[in-house]
């Protein structure tokens, strides 16, 4: 009778789970309590959706580890985790493209049947005139050093699991979550600095947009790579099987990379700015 039910394949099954609904309702509640919020009602009402989908992102990542532990990934399983994870980290890129996209499209393009309606946002000129902006050789210049540094630390982590050196692991990610709240701490520092604010003009919009959602994924990747922490001091991970810290660096990576491109296109590139002809 027992082996009627043994599974004879490499996949894993799983077990009937609430998550997806709960996630379903709680990004629902989510977007309704912003879209209030827009509207002018208190910044509490997107509380009880965020709540919700913090609840959820805990109770099913811990539904995949215990099923990890329990040996249900099996390499055929871990390859299509991978998978998933290229194609979210895909999906990443893509939507940072579309404020690259709206970056330079304010300040390249020179059609002339908008250039009235253009130089009536900018002056002119990019930056628009009266905007001062940051120095890119000061806190982003420091702050790129701080992701590098950060990206090199989480390999050492990474390099050291691979060799069972547990010392090794926990030390890497102390040091990669550490930089990563200096970079957070930094970056809010030069956001309460700002000569400019997100209304009114273009440039501060997709300034703040491009660097801010990024801000964002720095301290979601702080918060992934603090999890993995907790659970490398707890005895989690082996040599063999990883993927959650895997995982916690690929995103680490990608954020690390994001950074070189808003450093040298906006901060760089648009603080010396180029005229847009008239």
């Amino acid at each position: 009778m027992a082996d009627a039910h043994a599974k004879h394949h490499d996949y894993h099954l799983v077990d009937p789970s609430p998550w997806p609904v709960v996630g379903a309702i709680g990004a629902f509640v989510l977007a309704v309590g912003a879209v209030l919020y827009f509207h002018g009602a208190p910044l509490w009402y997107v509380a009880p959706g965020f709540a919700i989908v913090f609840y959820t992102m805990i109770g099913w990542w811990r539904d995949v580890i215990k099923e990890g532990n329990a040996g249900d990934h099996t390499k055929v399983v871990q390859l299509h985790l991978r998978y998933g994870m290229i194609l979210f980290i895909a999906s990443e890129v893509m939507f940072f493209v579309a404020w690259f996209w709206a970056f330079f499209d304010a300040s390249l393009f020179s059609g002339e049947q908008i250039q009235a309606t253009r130089a009536a946002f900018t002056g002119g000129h990019w930056p628009p005139q009266g905007i001062e902006v940051f120095d890119p050789w000061h806190i982003p210049l420091l702050n790129t050093l701080v992701l590098l540094t950060s990206g090199t630390t989480v390999t050492w982590a990474h390099h050291a699991l691979q060799h069972d050196d547990r010392k090794g692991l926990v030390q890497g990610l102390v040091v990669t979550v550490i930089l990563g709240m200096i970079f957070t701490s930094l970056q809010a520092y030069e956001y309460a600095h700002a000569k400019f604010s997100f209304a009114g003009h273009i440039y501060g919009s997709t300034f703040f947009m491009a660097t801010g959602f990024h801000g964002f994924h720095v301290i979601v990747g702080t918060i992934f790579l603090a999890v993995c922490l907790g659970r490398a001091i707890a005895g989690g991970f082996t040599s063999k099987q990883h993927f959650g810290f895997e995982a916690a660096a690929w995103y680490w990576h990608f954020v690390d990379v994001v950074w070189l491109f808003l450093f040298a296109c906006i901060y760089v590139w648009g603080a010396h700015g180029m005229y847009i002809s008239e």
